[in-house]
């Protein structure tokens, strides 16, 4: 299964235009606030329609200008967890859970609710209401009423930001055995690294309604593009710095990532292969920990003996 997306819409300071291709892996996408995380999902879910664009899912037009095609958002057999939950307050959780599913047979209503209700853990919740719930409950309740239309894509929108640090980690588990299960298209916005690292395989970043770097996330967290997705995937301290090779008309300029202030540069060969040059800097801090950093392109990270994550 494929959710394949194409859009540009204008915003107050900037235009979101993004094209990715997501499939039965989990995709999380990071970004700092206001970078257009949730106006995308928005207009994936139909909830929100982009200026131009395209969004199909496995092979089935949601939404194209070009041939004035717009699902409607109920149409569209996507699942949306907003970052409140958003449950009725007027409903108990098997009604919210079975919001959905109006046009099935009472029967199959019950036994789709029963199922959900013993998946998320809310066995003896059923006819309680939102107010009656703690974080974690409201949130898993959103998460079956999610999943009962059985969609074929999951939009979750910072689904853990509301939460306290100990309904964070259950939570957390809840949705790693909901993907494990789930193998389609799953998007899952956040603007926690870690959050993002844990619960995505794939890694896409947002700066500003642009993509700044999409794929595996071990390799974006390991080589990040620029010094943007480098802070994004928790570079603290990113420093100018310019090599020169032995050839004076040849040089490279770049950041390189460091973790002490008080690194100096004791030797700066260079090696060139062919497509980059790859610039090694030995540093020794006052910590007497000897690190390796390197640059190579437009980008830089840090390298310990310890640890296997470049910082």
């Amino acid at each position: 299964m494929t959710l394949e997306v194409q859009i540009e819409k204008q915003l107050a300071e900037f235009t979101l235009d993004v094209a990715f291709r997501a499939t039965e892996t989990p995709l999380s996408v990071l970004g700092a606030s206001g970078a257009g995380k949730s106006m995308l999902l928005r207009c994936i879910a139909g909830l929100e329609r982009p200026d131009r664009g395209r969004i199909t899912l496995n092979d089935r037009i949601l939404f194209d200008t070009a041939q004035r095609v717009g699902i409607a958002a109920r149409e569209r057999r996507i699942g949306m967890l907003f970052q409140h939950y958003a449950l009725f307050p007027h409903r108990t959780v098997a009604q919210n859970i079975a919001f959905g599913l109006h046009d099935l047979p009472q029967d199959e209503q019950a036994a789709r609710t029963a199922a959900l209700v013993s998946r998320t853990h809310l066995a003896g919740l059923e006819q309680r209401y939102p107010r009656e719930l703690s974080g974690g409950e409201q949130q898993r309740a959103a998460l079956a009423r999610a999943l009962a239309i059985r969609p074929e894509a999951l939009l979750l929108d910072e689904p853990l930001s509301a939460l306290d640090t100990h309904l964070r980690g259950q939570v957390e588990a809840q949705l790693q055995e909901t993907f494990a299960s789930f193998r389609r298209p799953a998007l899952l916005v956040t603007h926690n690294m870690e959050e993002a690292y844990r619960l995505g395989e794939r890694l896409l970043v947002l700066a500003r309604g642009r993509i700044a770097a999409f794929g595996p996330k071990e390799e974006i967290f390991r080589r990040p593009p620029s010094s943007e997705v480098a802070r994004l995937t928790g570079c603290k301290n990113i420093s100018r710095a310019r090599a020169n090779s032995e050839a004076p008309s040849r040089r490279l300029t770049g950041l390189v990532a460091c973790a002490s202030r008080k690194c100096r540069p004791r030797r700066q060969p260079s090696s060139e292969s062919a497509r980059t040059t790859l610039i090694f800097w030995k540093l020794r801090a006052k910590q007497r920990a000897s690190k390796t950093f390197f640059l190579a392109g437009s980008y830089a990270h840090q390298k310990r003996r310890s640890a296997s994550r470049c910082f």
